[in-house]
């Protein structure tokens, strides 16, 4: 599930640290309101057999800000999207959202307007982040448990592979295996570093084409496990670190 939320703020600009930052600490407010025992579980232990976080989110956007030169403006209307890919999550912040009024966004208020779940049509093979994407470093993709601590970023060489080994993580997390398979990378954005929980986190922003099971991967209006794990990646997000707001598809 998908949910935008349509948001209003008096604040000119939102500070850098807390550009992403807050939204971690936003969604487990929201599902511990709605069902403190989910939010306990995922917190804890994570969901499936790589116990990832499963949830992504944009961070607040103003298409009509007044752009300014090193700060992240804020103003008037905008928005801010989040979601899951697992149902009983994406109902828990959809219900607890219905009771929102505002949202603390680091120093900044938002003021909620609507919330909406986002039906636009399922992804077709091409994906495109608002948001940096980053992966680890580590064992090459074929060996069991990638250790090492390093990020490994867009444009490097062992990226694909990461990204394909992640898109297997998220499927087998779902019980949509086998995942989508990266056929190319077609656009990398500027380098660019967000605060999360424990420091900077560097990514860029890309542009993909995924297929699945042997063909491109369009959707036929019966939908089907191609259909639903692309849809899933939509709702959560490409590569890791989804749960700090990184790898948030546009819509």
């Amino acid at each position: 599930m998908r949910v935008r939320i349509e948001i209003t703020t008096t604040a000119s600009e939102i500070p850098w640290p807390d550009v992403l930052k807050p939204g971690r600490g936003l969604i487990y407010s929201l599902l511990n309101a709605a069902d403190p025992e989910l939010g306990q579980r995922i917190h804890e232990k994570g969901w499936g057999p790589h116990r990832l976080a499963p949830f992504g989110y944009s961070g607040p956007i103003f298409p009509h800000a007044p752009r300014k030169r090193g700060v992240y403006t804020a103003g008037g209307r905008g928005y801010l999207e989040l979601g899951s890919p697992v149902p009983e999550v994406g109902v828990a912040l959809l219900t607890a959202l219905a009771q929102r009024d505002t949202i603390s966004w680091g120093p900044v208020q938002l003021r909620v307007l609507t919330v909406t779940v986002d039906k636009t049509p399922p992804p077709s093979s091409t994906f495109r982040t608002v948001t940096p994407v980053v992966l680890k470093s580590g064992r090459p993709p074929n060996l069991i448990a990638p250790s090492g601590g390093q990020n490994c970023l867009p444009g490097e060489a062992e990226f694909a592979a990461r990204l394909q080994a992640n898109l297997q993580r998220k499927a087998e997390t779902l019980g949509l295996d086998p995942a989508p398979a990266l056929q190319r990378i077609t656009w990398i954005g500027p380098r660019r570093s967000f605060a999360v929980g424990d420091g900077y986190k560097p990514g860029a922003a890309v542009e993909v084409e995924l297929s699945g099971t042997g063909r491109p991967a369009l959707i036929a209006p019966t939908g089907g496990q191609n259909g639903e794990i692309l849809a899933a990646l939509r709702d959560w997000g490409l590569g890791a670190a989804n749960a700090a707001g990184f790898g948030w598809v546009a819509a």
